[in-house]
């Protein structure tokens, strides 16, 4: 038990350090904006504060970061070093070379990249038909999918292990996605419901009368419309699978389907604690969650552009 919770204490110190480095780009951004839309008197004290965003968010990654490039004498040293001098890659190529870190990475991008999909495929209809078509009880419909999200998840971590045992999924990724998109379905739905249901009924009507069906509506009008959200769910859905930990740990016993916070999480040891190759894996994990962020946000821009002119 101790050992399990020292696991999920470096989990969450994990999580906390990828989700204030991914939140460094758009907190940046929305304080850019409101700096440039201020009077030259207040520029300054603008530019303050968005400085200070930037630091508060980006903080726990670069000292993370410094500590993956510290040799691990300077890690255990009674004071602690603020720059990485003299620097090392050691702890890269320790999780590359010894630790096989590449299998791990591959594994939770084919996990959260699956998830992903289907969370998106299966909550974009059920969202469409919710919100677009003339369905009674919709709102209940909705409450009844919410409550299904409530459950805790270390109450049903037991049934579904027995489950998947009887069924001979564990091991695999099909376990692994197949409970990442019941719990995923919930959110999607209810972020895309919204979405979809702001869009004017006056525009199905008149993609009716041009001959189009619901998917023809769903595919070729509501969801370049709804652009902005479809990005913005998909990019909470995959975090959220790629930083999951629990049912993968209970899942997986095999390096060929363990995602990266189990990965990591096996680093540790009952007398040893490789903080330099922790860190160094953090940083790496993190990297994707950034680019996807940066990329993306270009597309969630051109959706509000796509969305809001009509040719």
């Amino acid at each position: 038990m101790e050992i399990i919770e020292f696991h999920m204490s470096i989990k969450r110190a994990v999580d906390d350090g990828i989700a204030r480095a991914v939140a460094v780009g758009g907190l940046a951004a929305i304080a850019l904006i409101h700096v440039l839309q201020l009077p030259d008197a207040f520029a300054e004290i603008g530019y303050l504060g968005a400085l200070f965003i930037v630091a508060w968010s980006a903080g726990p990654f670069l000292w993370q970061l410094s500590t993956s490039l510290q040799e691990d004498k300077a890690l255990v040293a009674e004071t602690p070093s603020w720059l990485p001098i003299p620097a090392t890659l050691v702890h890269f190529v320790n999780i590359f070379t010894v630790k096989q870190f590449q299998l791990y990475l591959l594994n939770s991008v084919i996990v959260a990249g699956a998830t992903t999909l289907f969370c998106l495929v299966l909550g974009a209809l059920a969202a469409f038909a919710l919100a677009r078509l003339d369905i009674k009880g919709r709102f209940g419909i909705l409450g009844l999918i919410l409550s299904i999200s409530m459950f805790p998840q270390i109450a049903i971590v037991a049934p579904l292990y027995l489950l998947a045992t009887a069924m001979d999924l564990l091991d695999t990724y099909t376990v692994l996605v197949v409970v990442y998109v019941a719990l995923g379905l919930p959110l999607v739905i209810w972020v895309l419901f919204g979405y979809f249901h702001s869009i004017p009924r006056e525009i199905d009507d008149a993609a009716r009368m041009d001959g189009a069906g619901p998917l023809t509506i769903l595919f070729r009008v509501t969801l370049p419309m709804s652009l902005p959200g479809v990005v913005t769910t998909g990019l909470l859905g995959f975090i959220a699978a790629w930083n999951e930990f629990m049912f993968a740990l209970a899942f997986t016993s095999d390096i060929a389907t363990q995602t990266v916070p189990v990965g990591i999480a096996n680093f540790t040891n009952l007398y040893y604690v490789p903080w330099g190759d922790i860190a160094a894996a953090s940083a790496v994990v993190t990297v994707p969650l950034i680019v996807l962020v940066l990329f993306f946000q270009r597309h969630i821009i051109e959706g509000l552009t796509q969305g809001g002119i009509k040719e």
